[in-house]
């Protein structure tokens, strides 16, 4: 995942449990899913509404 190995993913876990808190990380983590959902329904959106239009003009 980005080029990033164990050791990597480790020590930015561990920076992320120093500055935020081990009672902010799942806050934060949901927040971040929210987000991630979120634009990815707006992703899809234009993509609905084109069809719709393909279909009644048609």
């Amino acid at each position: 995942m980005f080029g990033l190995g164990w050791p990597e993913m480790g020590v930015i876990v561990v920076v992320a449990i120093l500055i935020f808190g081990p009672k902010k990380i799942p806050e934060i983590g949901s927040a971040l899913g929210k987000s991630l959902r979120s634009f990815k329904e707006g992703l899809r959106q234009p993509e609905e509404e084109s069809e719709n239009t393909e279909t009644k003009n048609q």
